[in-house]
């Protein structure tokens, strides 16, 4: 039987959720709780209680990958209760040396049967990882409630926003709200913000990267764009693809600053690495050659859900190797505690996706550590970034968000390991530039001066790896201020040595672009008095003139909104 004493202590929230689980006794309990926050540990704690008192005789983890499988029965095997990782569909029956077995959403998908047969034999206590993925295919959802159906009990988890469609998930209870739509509801929840606030996990900083971008219709026509600036979703996703070519400058610029911010991280944190995100086989190839060229060091590469990956990402995991490239693989569930500086090169931005890679990184495991995510300065990207701790459950029917790329465009680019796809037919890539826009963290965007220099960029991947969250909202508001008092001293001087200009000489005025980044260090040099004479976190700030003023995130709101914003924190 399992030992109970061999456990760690649980967390507040591990604590809260478990007693409300052994207060119900329900048949179907739903945790939603960020990446990193123990949901394996809670899962698993609820299991050994059962399994010791009778309630359950067997164990079966679902989850989404063949990765994922083996992380499980280590974990389990680490508190004493056995589950069999290597189970297929033909066995029939676990090896009487064994509580249960893990097995992955496919495998009940293509045999439902085999599985109801196991759970029927013995009292089956099934723990659903990730249940969103019950939802990915009709024949997984219905194998998964035909499988399940005849469980003592069930437990759901998830970690991640989850989906928008039509496709009700098993086991999952739904409320209708009062505008007719049904949404999940959660027996508990513990998010991002409240796991931050706890110091479970770690504060995340973006660094957003726009630039120009130059490419090639398949009319034959050349193209170019600032990336950033408001565009049509069509030219936003080409000139997005165009900055990930790896024949540009976009890319190696980018992942040298994120090489140089991992070097500045290993100095608290000796064994910090850094994962680049690829969106298929093609491009994470190049950006392995990419960094073994910076480095000198060959990156671990992985390429897709197959056998010899696990070993590299446990090899990897285990090692103090710089850089590691996937395609799928590690965008969900996979623990590998020492990641700490990620780069965000991928056309996938669904709010699920997003939130499932950015977990990769907040697994805290000594207080002060911190993570930095390098991404293109995309609208839709930016305010999921500035959006970090939105909670947000399943709707069933609600109409599609306009405000990112096609549904079926970032579908096929999260999904795609082997083809480019469609997109890439469509346009040839030319050229690309990388320049720091602005640094996000905690729904602030700290903008940086216009077309910034190499100075003002490395004072943000000079920022030390070990800070609390206080630290690092407290040094990026001192960066922020230091850069403002610097570029009106070099105004101030500009002016003075400047000759008198000629009566009839216009002055130039600011770009779109000029104007967003100044307005946006205003709001931000605001929010920060008002921290100081309120003191309520800068968060809360930002998300009132929201409401007040309506419109998203700073980093996407337009001018005429920061300009709304500004007006409306000086009557506060």
């Amino acid at each position: 039987m399992p030992n109970l004493e061999i456990f760690p202590p649980l967390r507040a929230w591990q604590r809260k959720a478990m007693v409300e689980y052994l207060r119900r006794r329900s048949e179907d309990f739903m945790a939603v709780a960020t990446p990193g926050a123990g949901k394996t540990t809670f899962a698993l704690r609820l299991a050994a209680e059962m399994l010791n008192d009778g309630t359950v005789d067997a164990v079966t983890v679902v989850c989404p990958t063949e990765h994922l499988k083996t992380q499980w029965a280590q974990a389990a095997a680490r508190v004493g209760i056995q589950l069999d990782p290597k189970f297929r569909n033909a066995d029939i029956h676990s090896a009487r040396d064994f509580h249960g077995a893990v097995v992955t959403y496919a495998q009940v998908g293509m045999a439902p049967q085999v599985h109801k047969r196991r759970t029927i034999t013995r009292r089956t206590f099934v723990i659903l990882d990730e249940i969103h993925h019950a939802g990915d295919a009709r024949t997984w959802g219905d194998g998964v409630k035909d499988a399940f159906e005849p469980a003592e009990r069930r437990l759901l988890l998830t970690g991640t926003p989850f989906r928008s469609d039509e496709n009700p998930i098993p086991f999952v209870q739904y409320e209708r709200g009062p505008d007719g739509i049904q949404r999940s509801k959660a027996d508990s929840v513990y998010g991002y913000a409240d796991a931050l606030k706890d110091r479970v996990v770690r504060p995340v900083m973006f660094m957003a990267y726009s630039g120009e971008t130059r490419w090639r219709t398949n009319a034959g026509d050349e193209l170019a764009a600032r990336l950033g600036e408001p565009m049509t979703k069509d030219l936003i996703a080409q000139a997005w693809r165009t900055a990930l070519d790896h024949r540009g400058e976009w890319m190696p610029q980018v992942m040298g600053a994120a090489h140089n911010r991992l070097l500045r991280v290993r100095e608290g944190m000796p064994d910090a690495g850094g994962l680049v995100i690829a969106s298929d086989q093609t491009a994470a190839r190049a950006y392995a050659k990419l960094l073994h060229d910076l480095t000198g060091e060959s990156p671990t590469v992985v390429l897709s859900d197959d056998d010899g990956a696990s070993g590299r990402i446990a090899e990897f995991a285990a090692s103090d190797k710089l850089w590691m490239v996937a395609v799928r693989m590690v965008s969900e569930g996979v623990d590998i505690p020492r990641l700490a500086v990620g780069v965000y090169a991928t056309s996938a931005s669904t709010p699920l996706y997003f939130a499932q890679a950015i977990g990769r990184f907040v697994r805290s495991r000594q207080p002060g550590e911190t993570a930095t995510v390098f991404l293109p300065s995309v609208p839709h990207l930016l305010g999921l970034a500035s959006e970090m701790e939105a909670e947000r459950n399943h709707v069933l029917g609600a109409p599609k968000e306009k405000d990112g790329l096609d549904d079926d465009v970032l579908e096929r680019a999260q999904k795609s390991e082997d083809a480019l796809g469609d997109l890439d037919k469509q346009f040839e890539a030319l050229s690309a530039t990388a320049e720091l826009e602005q640094v996000i963290y905690d729904g602030t965007a700290f903008g940086l001066p216009a077309r910034t220099g190499t100075a003002e960029e490395a004072d943000y991947l000079g920022l030390p790896g070990l800070l609390t969250p206080d630290e690092v909202s407290m040094l990026l508001n001192k960066r922020q201020s230091e850069q403002l008092a610097a570029q009106k001293r070099q105004e101030a001087e500009t002016a003075r040595n400047a000759p008198e200009p000629p009566p009839v000489e216009k002055i130039v005025p600011m770009s779109a672009g000029e104007r967003r980044a100044t307005l946006r260090r205003q709001l931000n040099t605001l929010v920060a008095a008002h921290h100081h004479r309120t003191n309520l976190p800068h968060g809360k700030i930002h998300a009132e003139l929201r409401r007040l003023c309506g419109g998203p995130p700073s980093a996407q709101a337009t001018i005429e909104q920061l300009e709304e914003r500004i007006a409306t924190i000086q009557t506060l």
